[in-house]
């Protein structure tokens, strides 16, 4: 993977675990670094899956905008999973 590659992946990661966070409901005890990484994570997940499924890359705005939701519900499951597990952490 080159340079450019890698920031974009950083840039991309970053903007899904926002909106992400956003889309989760109520508060998670989660921080920043967590939700960029399980961004970054649910990203690449997303273009796992959407290769699966013959959504590869293209220039098709079709396949671009379902690896993009492919990506972004991967990202609010990972969100939701890892706050569930902090939140459980500091009740006891």
């Amino acid at each position: 993977m080159t340079p450019e590659g890698i920031i974009s992946a950083l840039v991309v990661g970053t903007i899904i675990g926002i909106i992400a966070r956003i889309i989760v409901p109520s508060m998670q005890p989660i921080g920043c670094i967590m939700t960029i990484l399980l961004g970054i994570v649910g990203a690449f997940a997303g273009i796992f899956v959407g290769n699966a499924m013959g959504f590869g890359p293209s220039t098709d705005n079709y396949s671009f905008w379902l690896v993009f939701i492919a990506q972004i519900v991967i990202a609010v499951i990972l969100v939701g999973i890892t706050a569930a597990i902090f939140r459980r952490g500091t009740d006891a």
